[in-house]
């Protein structure tokens, strides 16, 4: 039964039937007898698809399925690289959207659809960026210029995901928007203040910014996740990919809040990270706080994202506390190396019995709606 309804599930993912069509077949099928037996059952050494692997990863999106896949992706670079340089750039779209129809719509190729997509983003971002940079108007105002450089990507990617259903364009679709909430954010800050460039002139404020639109990326992140714990259907790859970049917005959104807050510094607002190297510890300990917080909450949602996100972090708060026990200056920088690898090899390995330590210790109804323990 468990593996009929994942397959139900996974037919609804991919647009195959209705997640309504899905509860209505799971009775009829299952009272027929269809589906009730694995295909691997009396083949001993053959996991069933339902079975537990506990060290399968259940994060992966799927995207490649083969070599097959890598051979024609690697096909898809060369080709457009070399229409990028010998041709029009209308020439390099119609290739781009000929081989999404041959190989994402008809092949479904998971691998290839995940490179036409990127495609198709840098496209849009080239001949964006070409046009503001030629008109003065927009290019000499940060907001304007944000605006019309964020305004194309909505329709395109919404137009991509409909005809192709390639979940990272639905994430991307979903950032764009983000993007467009914070350029019209900072264009009415700009109005009311009279400033052509918040972000320089109010870099605490903007901080404050970014972080809400960090936690509320995360919050839609987390909505797509919760609605597939089993991560069979494609909401679970749509998760993937807005967890990979809403992590590093959230810890770094929140780590350069704090040490603006902190050191009261007049650098520039994007670059004050380095302030940790030459702050107190009270700085080491405020960067090392946000990134166990950050492994924390990867380990309660099983995204390892969350993890990656803060090594740079680690490794710059590690640096200052060595610095600051007088560490040589010259063995420092294998120091945090080892430190850092060390700490990423632990969670690594022990990734499944640290996940078990922490989400025990949750509430049964927290617990039933989190990926499953392995």
């Amino acid at each position: 039964m468990s593996e009929l309804k994942i397959a139900l599930d996974e037919a609804a993912g991919e647009g195959i039937i209705s997640s309504i069509q899905a509860e209505r077949l799971l009775p009829y099928l299952a009272g027929k007898n269809i589906g009730a037996v694995s295909a691997a059952e009396g083949r001993p050494g053959v996991p069933s698809f339902g079975e537990a692997n506990p060290l399968e990863d259940t994060e992966a999106p799927r995207f490649i399925r083969g070599f097959h896949d890598v051979l024609i992706t690697i096909g898809i670079i060369v080709l457009l690289g070399g229409l990028w340089g010998l041709t029009n750039r209308y020439v390099s779209l119609l290739a781009i959207v000929a081989l999404a129809e041959i190989l994402v719509r008809r092949q479904r190729l998971a691998l290839p659809a995940v490179v036409l997509t990127v495609a198709l983003v840098a496209w849009i971002f080239h001949t964006v960026i070409t046009y503001v940079g030629s008109t003065p108007a927009l290019s000499e105002n940060f907001t304007i210029g944000a605006i019309v450089i964020g305004a194309p990507f909505p329709l395109s990617l919404a137009l991509f995901y409909w005809r192709y259903r390639v979940p990272l364009s639905l994430a991307l679709l979903l950032f764009s928007l983000f993007g467009l909430f914070l350029a019209g954010v900072f264009y009415i800050a700009g109005t009311v203040t009279g400033s052509a460039n918040v972000p320089a002139d109010y870099p605490i404020q903007t901080l404050m910014i970014l972080l809400v639109t960090a936690v509320g990326s995360f919050v839609l992140a987390m909505r797509f996740d919760l609605s597939d714990p089993q991560r069979v259907t494609r909401r679970s790859d749509v998760a993937f990919w807005l967890h990979l970049a809403t992590a590093p917005a959230l810890l770094y959104s929140t780590v350069l809040l704090a040490l603006r807050l902190e050191l009261a510094s007049s650098g520039a607002v994007f670059t004050n990270l380095t302030d940790v190297l030459f702050g107190g510890y009270l700085q080491a300990v405020t960067v090392l706080i946000a990134v166990l917080a950050m492994m924390l909450i990867g380990l309660v949602i099983d995204r390892r994202a969350f993890v990656t996100a803060g090594l740079v972090s680690l490794g710059l708060a590690t640096a200052a506390i060595l610095r600051h026990n007088n560490a040589s200056f010259d063995k420092i920088g294998f120091l945090v190396l080892m430190i850092v690898g060390l700490v990423v090899l632990v969670i690594g390995i022990g990734w499944t019995d640290l996940r078990g330590i922490v989400v025990r210790r949750l509430p049964a109804g927290v617990q039933a709606r989190l990926p499953a323990l392995r």
